[in-house]
């Protein structure tokens, strides 16, 4: 089998090779951080203006052939909300993707190996979930280059796909680190609005009324409302016939854990 390839922290060569899928539209360890939904004000989560119906670097949802759906959870990982939210989809053997921070990945890396040891894949969230449409290329990847390697030392493999923080990346930075990491930025089409807190029957009652075969389902592991909200919005998608499964397998890759990896060493420069 051929090994993924990923880069050295802070940059350098990066080459992933995948199977592609028919794309539709779409942390110090001694002090825990804050997360992000802690703050009192916080920039407004939603979908990138300049998105195009066709975009590689970009995927919002897929057009499958199998009644898939991929739930996500973003933020995390929490050390309360995340151990009971992987005892909920262990029982219901449902797989999903978490998006996580890497400055808590590094602060409670059992918790990320726990993820990954259950079959679910860890994607790349950032490292303090900064809005990085005003960052410069060369911060974006700081971000992210931290995060993968953060995800590597907890778990062995490397993130493979990105989500932005609020969504708040734009179409040359979506271009841009697809192009230098080959990392698509994964985004969404069911969006619960869980971020400002409804209670768990509104989460359940947006996530079951906006998903579709394909959808890409955004959600947070950080509030105890949404991981309450799980029971029901599973069994619901799943009474629908819909099998919740990672992103990596809904845009047709292979599975997270089936992937093998090596890291290439740093040059030096």
């Amino acid at each position: 089998m051929t090994s993924d390839i990923f880069p050295p922290p802070f940059g350098g060569p990066h080459t992933l090779v995948p199977r592609r899928a028919v794309l539709a539209f779409g942390l110090a360890a001694v002090l825990a951080p804050a997360l992000p939904g802690d703050a009192e004000a916080q920039p407004t989560i939603a979908l990138p203006k300049d998105m195009l119906g066709r975009e590689p670097s970009t995927i919002a949802s897929v057009r499958t052939l199998q009644p898939l759906v991929a739930l996500t959870f973003d933020d995390g990982p929490h050390p309360k909300n995340t151990p009971r939210l992987l005892d909920m989809l262990r029982e219901q053997k449902a797989r999903a993707t978490f998006y996580v921070i890497g400055d808590r990945v590094a602060t409670w890396p059992k918790l990320a190996a726990r993820i990954a040891e259950e079959g679910h894949e860890i994607g790349n969230h950032s490292w303090s979930h900064p809005d990085l449409s005003g960052y410069s290329d060369s911060a974006v990847l700081s971000q992210i280059d931290r995060t993968t390697q953060a995800v590597w030392h907890a778990t062995g493999r490397p993130p493979v796909t990105f989500r932005p923080p609020y969504g708040a990346f734009t179409q040359r930075q979506r271009q841009m680190l697809h192009g230098a990491r080959k990392l698509p930025s994964i985004l969404w089409d069911v969006d619960p609005r869980d971020w400002k807190r409804p209670g768990a029957a509104l989460v359940a009652q947006r996530i079951l009324a906006g998903s579709r075969q394909g959808s890409i389902i955004l959600s947070h592991d950080i509030h105890w409302g949404t991981v309450e909200a799980m029971p029901s919005t599973l069994d619901g998608l799943l009474r629908r016939g819909l099998r919740l499964t990672s992103v990596s397998e809904i845009i047709g890759w292979p599975r997270w854990q089936n992937r093998r990896f090596r890291q290439i060493a740093s040059s030096g420069a």
